[in-house]
């Protein structure tokens, strides 16, 4: 009794209520025709005084409670999937089970006398057909209905018949507000050729798209190929347009999306970063899971590019707490009501300060104890550090000074330092001091039992400030888009895949070491802008024009991940190296240090750019 006042209790919601009811009036209809069934549409009267009573009585007595500890009374009716019908095969099953042992058990009363056990067989089959078309029965309507809308929406093509393209269709199929209306799918699978997926086949492959696209009027595509490499999602790219779609959406890698789980939310237009011949990253999660899980996780700088992007990331392994630190009082805003929305049982703190100001940050560590530091802080725009060399100094060097002996005063475990590729060969100003910055951090490890590693990646895609936002907007004008230069070169990375790569990286490392992401294949920043170009649906130096602006102070042509001298180790990750580094002078570099905090009080650049040429023989000035 108390358990179905427990139910009761919390059917207050009408979708709720509606099940229960009409579940029990199916089982009630189930066990009636099972006995009609079994005597052949005329039921002898004694089973109405006994076994047909005590029948559904059992039943509704073990289904329903199985029914709401299995969680069907709490789905998505326009969502339904196969998740629920073999839950509800199980849970009838469970029912039946236990009513078959009950009546075996008392089948000397009077109730349970001369019982046919073929109805409990017909009764199991009945009851799961009956409850389970129940439940099916509104994405049937969806799928109906949609027939009679079809000529509002637009003809799509869905590019990979995977679980991702499954899970569209599904979307697509159980909204009435979708704008799509599926014809089909292409996937490049033999085995799936012709196949049929909720009612519609596989049309061919993606070099048929051409051709897929003309006989069946195709209007739009959407390319759903979330854990493939950049190659397959250009190559479908490519037969749109020679087909003339304008109209071609992307669900995006699996790395970006929050559980996993794809739908019509997750849908995007196509971006210049699916297309830059990036394979994708395979991690190994258990040992991330490890990693943080149940542990106090600091990130500075998170309400930076990086810094966002790793909180994310590191949210979905559970932590026991994360704090966000960052001066860009709105970013940290946006990125803790963010990650609270998305992770409601996560504890987030956040934190409005100053890497540079050693009471705040020695405070933080004596209050919060962070176990795993993720120091992402940083001035990294390299023209303006080029003419404001004191602050790149204070924040990049001095402040990630001050995080780190922090770090090492309260026996953090773990202190993950971002690099960057510029810190090779320095030619400018901010390169010059991220890698002062490795260096402090190398002579750190050596203290006690912090472990102190460095990663090393390049241009991150769509960070505030880089290239692609600024042609972005310059495109939106209508142009020019300002080149610097034709041979200029750079790697780069989406935010997502660099930042899963410095979680494994620092899940991996043991202390001391500098690593090095794999960035694939330098690109050439007069193709980038191209291909922007394209993507915004206009032609390069005929709807917008490209000009050359000559290279900015501090840049190269080409970045390089290491120097000649240096070298790399493999690590048991193929993304991911690790740097053959000489020892850093520990003396050198504490004084190179004491005489920066001595000239920060009247700072010139020459002194500036002095002291950072002496401590790092590398670099460069240009």
């Amino acid at each position: 009794m108390k358990f179905f006042l427990k139910i009761f209790k919390k059917t207050t919601e009408t979708r709720t209520l509606f099940f229960l009811i009409t579940d029990v009036f199916l089982i009630i209809f189930s066990v009636f025709l099972a006995f009609l069934l079994r005597f052949d549409g005329r039921i002898p009267g004694q089973y109405f005084q006994g076994p047909l009573p005590a029948m559904v009585f059992l039943v509704l007595v073990f289904s329903l409670p199985i029914f709401y500890l299995s969680r069907l009374y709490s789905f998505s009716w326009s969502y339904v999937s196969t998740q629920e019908m073999i839950s509800l095969f199980k849970a009838v099953g469970l029912s039946f089970l236990f009513s078959g042992i009950t009546f075996l058990i008392f089948r000397d009363l009077h109730q349970f006398s001369s019982f046919p056990r073929s109805t409990i067989f017909i009764s199991y089959f009945l009851v799961f057909l009956f409850c389970g078309a129940l439940r099916f029965s509104k994405r049937i309507y969806l799928q109906s209905f949609q027939k009679g809308v079809r000529e509002e929406k637009e003809r799509t093509l869905i590019v990979g018949a995977g679980d991702a393209g499954e899970q569209i269709l599904r979307s697509i199929q159980s909204s009435k507000l979708s704008p799509y209306f599926p014809i089909g799918f292409v996937d490049d699978s033999s085995i799936k050729q012709g196949v049929a997926i909720h009612g519609l086949l596989v049309l061919g492959r993606t070099s048929d798209i051409l051709t897929i696209i003309k006989e069946h009027q195709v209007e739009e595509m959407i390319i759903a190929l979330p854990s493939a490499g950049s190659i397959a999602i250009r190559r479908a790219v490519e037969q749109g347009r020679k087909a003339g779609l304008k109209k071609i959406k992307v669900v995006p890698p699996i790395t970006e999306l929050i559980n996993g789980k794809v739908s019509l939310r997750n849908v995007r237009e196509i971006q210049v970063e699916d297309l830059l011949g990036r394979e994708p990253v395979f991690l190994d999660i258990k040992e991330i899971g490890d990693f943080f899980q149940d542990r106090r996780v600091l990130i500075t700088g998170a309400a930076g590019s990086i810094g966002s992007e790793l909180s994310r990331q590191v949210a979905k392994f559970r932590p026991s707490l994360i704090l966000l630190f960052d001066q860009d009082e709105t970013g940290i805003f946006n990125i803790s009501k963010e990650l609270k929305d998305n992770f409601a049982r996560l504890r987030i703190h956040s934190l409005v300060a100053d890497i540079a100001d050693k009471e705040k940050m020695d405070q933080v560590f004596s209050q919060f104890s962070p176990q795993i530091v993720f120091h992402a802080a940083a001035y990294k725009h390299v023209p303006l550090m080029e003419i404001q060399p004191r602050e790149a100094i204070k924040n990049n060097i001095l402040g990630t000074e001050i995080v780190a002996e922090a770090a090492l005063k309260h026996d953090t475990e773990n202190f993950i330092f971002i690099s960057t590729d510029k810190a090779v060969n320095p030619t400018s100003v901010m390169g010059a001091t991220k890698r002062v910055g490795e260096m402090i951090c190398q002579v750190l490890n050596q203290k006690n039992q912090t472990k102190f590693i460095s990663v090393r990646f390049g241009n991150v895609l769509d960070s505030r400030g880089s290239v692609i936002p600024i042609f972005r907007e310059q495109i939106k004008k209508g142009g020019p888009v300002k080149v610097t230069h034709p041979k200029m070169k750079r790697y780069f990375m989406t935010t997502s895949e660099a930042c899963l790569l410095v979680t494994q990286a620092g899940a991996m490392g043991q202390g001391g070491e500098v690593f090095v992401l794999d960035m694939g294949k330098a690109i050439r920043i007069l193709d980038l802008a191209k291909e922007m170009i394209r993507l915004s649906g206009f032609e390069p130096d005929k709807d917008i024009p490209i000009v050359f602006s000559g290279p900015r102070p501090g840049e190269k042509f080409f970045e390089e991940m290491l120097s000649a001298e240096e070298g790399t180790v493999a690590t048991k990750h193929q993304k991911i190296f690790r740097a053959k580094l000489s020892e850093v002078n520990e003396e050198k570099l504490k004084k190179g240090l004491e005489k920066m905090k001595e000239e920060m009080k009247w700072p010139t650049r020459e002194k500036m750019i002095d002291i950072l040429e002496t401590l790092v023989s590398s670099y460069k000035p240009s």
